[in-house]
C-alpha cells in the first residue's frame, strides 16, 4: 500500500522515511548532508544537485515531507516563518492589490505595511470572518487574499471556502498561514487555497530550538515560481534544521493532540473564572465562528487567549505565573503565555491593536505538555493574588 493511502498521523512518521540509495546503508533517520557545493560527473549534464542555496537532500526530504503532509504539488523550506511568508508576497507585482486578514500576525502587519508599499505594491486590511465585506473589498488589480484562521491573536475564524469563491470569482490567488492547526488539523488546499503557510519554528518543530519556515503550493506553476525568488533571495532553512524540522514532524500528532486536550480543559476553567473577561479558542460553543471552524478543521489547537481587566492586572498575573514560559513564541512542548501587545504584535500602533481586540489585558496561551492540572493549578494561584490585589486598591 501507498503511504498516500495511510491515515495522516502515520504519514507524519513515514513521509520522510529515506533509504540511503549510494551506500545502501537502510538507516532510519534521514542523512544531514552539511555540504555547501557538489561535484559534478559531467561537463554537459549536472546531477540533482549543486549547491545547496538551490537544493539540498536534507532539505529536498523535507519539503518533500510537507508537501506530501499538505496534500501539494511542491514544497519549500525556508530559514524563518516571516521568509516563507515575504517570499509569497513577492509573487506579486509593483500595482497589484491584496486583502489581507484584519487580525493577522504583527510580523506580517509588519512586513505589509513598512515592506511591501516600497514596491508599490497596495493593501487592505479586511474582517475576513465577514465575506460579504471581503468581497465588497475587491478590486480590479487585487491579486491575492491572504488569510489566518484562526487569527493570531484572538482566534478568529475564516470561512476558508468562502474565501476561495470570492478569490476564482476575481481571478485571485489565496494565501493561508496554517501555523496554528498544522495539516493534522486543517487542510487548506484540499479547501481550494493556493499557497499554504507555516512558521514551522512552531508546532511542526515543537521544541523551541529551529527557526524555519515552510510553503506548499497547490500546483507546479506557483512552486516554480516560489521557489525561484527562494532561490534568488537564498532564504534556505540549512540542513541540519531541515533534519531538526523532520523530527520534530514525526512527533506532531502526539504533541498536539495532548496539548489541544489540555487547552480546551484550560478554556473552560479560564470561561468560568470571574476574573477572566473573555477567552478565545475554537472549541467555545459561544466563539464566532465555531461552527465554520469545526465543519473544516479535525481539531482546535492548543492556542488560546484571555484577557484580564487592564494592564496591571496583567503585570500580577505574569510576575506571579510559574509553569508557563513568558517568552515569544509558541507550539513548545513547554506552555508559552505571551503578551500581544508588547510580544507578537508590537509593531502594530496601539490604535490598530485596540481596533483588533489586543488590548493591554490579553494574553495568549500555547498549551505544553505539562500536567492539565499541574497547569490549572497554577493559573488558579496566580489568578488569587491578582483579585487580592484588586481587592486593595
Amino acid at each position: 500500500m501507498s503511504i498516500d493511502k495511510d491515515q495522516l498521523e502515520t504519514r507524519l512518521i513515514h513521509a520522510s522515511s529515506h533509504v540511503d540509495i549510494e551506500r545502501k546503508t537502510g538507516a532510519v533517520n534521514v542523512p544531514i548532508y552539511l555540504s555547501s557545493t557538489f561535484h559534478q560527473e559531467s561537463f554537459d549534464d549536472f546531477g540533482p544537485f549543486d549547491y545547496s542555496r538551490t537544493g539540498n537532500p536534507t532539505r529536498q526530504v523535507l519539503e518533500q515531507t510537507i508537501a506530501n503532509l499538505e496534500g501539494g504539488v511542491r514544497g519549500l523550506a525556508f530559514s524563518s516563518g516571516m521568509a516563507a511568508i515575504s517570499s509569497a508576497f513577492m509573487l506579486l507585482s509593483a500595482g497589484d492589490h491584496v486583502l489581507i486578514s484584519e487580525d493577522v500576525y504583527g510580523g506580517t502587519y509588519r512586513f505589509v505595511t513598512e515592506i511591501l508599499t516600497k514596491f508599490k505594491f497596495d493593501y487592505t486590511f479586511v474582517n475576513m470572518t465577514d465575506l460579504h465585506e471581503t468581497a465588497k473589498a475587491i478590486r480590479a488589480n487585487t491579486k491575492v487574499i491572504y488569510v489566518e484562521t484562526p487569527s493570531n491573536p484572538c482566534l478568529n475564524i475564516t470561512d476558508i471556502e468562502g474565501i476561495v469563491k470570492i478569490a476564482r470569482a476575481n481571478q485571485c490567488h489565496t494565501f493561508l498561514d496554517n501555523t496554528f492547526m498544522t495539516p493534522l488539523y486543517q487542510k487548506p488546499l484540499e479547501l481550494g487555497v493556493d499557497i499554504v503557510l507555516h512558521s514551522a519554528t512552531k508546532f511542526l518543530s515543537g521544541h523551541s530550538d529551529i527557526i524555519a519556515g515552510l510553503a506548499v503550493t497547490k500546483n507546479e506553476e506557483l512552486g516554480e515560481q516560489l521557489a525561484f525568488i527562494q532561490n534568488s533571495f537564498g532564504s534556505i532553512l540549512g540542513a541540519q534544521d531541515s533534519y531538526h524540522l523532520i523530527r520534530g514532524i514525526k512527533t506532531l500528532s502526539a504533541r498536539l493532540n495532548q496539548s489541544s486536550y489540555s487547552a480546551e480543559k484550560l478554556a473552560s476553567y479560564l470561561h468560568d473564572h470571574p476574573l477572566i473577561e473573555e477567552v478565545f479558542y475554537p472549541s467555545l460553543t459561544y466563539h464566532p465562528g465555531n461552527s465554520i471552524h469545526a465543519r473544516q478543521s479535525k481539531g482546535n489547537g492548543a492556542v488560546l487567549s484571555f484577557r484580564l481587566p487592564d494592564k496591571d492586572a496583567a503585570k500580577t498575573f505574569i510576575e506571579q505565573i510559574r509553569l508557563p514560559v513568558f517568552a515569544v513564541s509558541l507550539g513548545g512542548v513547554e506552555s508559552i503565555l505571551s503578551y500581544p501587545a508588547t510580544m507578537s504584535h508590537a509593531a502594530m500602533p496601539k490604535k490598530e491593536r485596540l481596533k483588533r481586540g489586543i488590548t493591554d489585558g490579553l494574553f495568549r496561551l500555547s498549551v505544553g505538555l505539562e500536567h492539565v492540572d499541574d497547569l490549572i493549578a497554577d493559573l488558579n494561584q496566580a489568578l488569587r493574588v491578582v483579585e487580592h490585589q484588586r481587592t486593595l486598591v
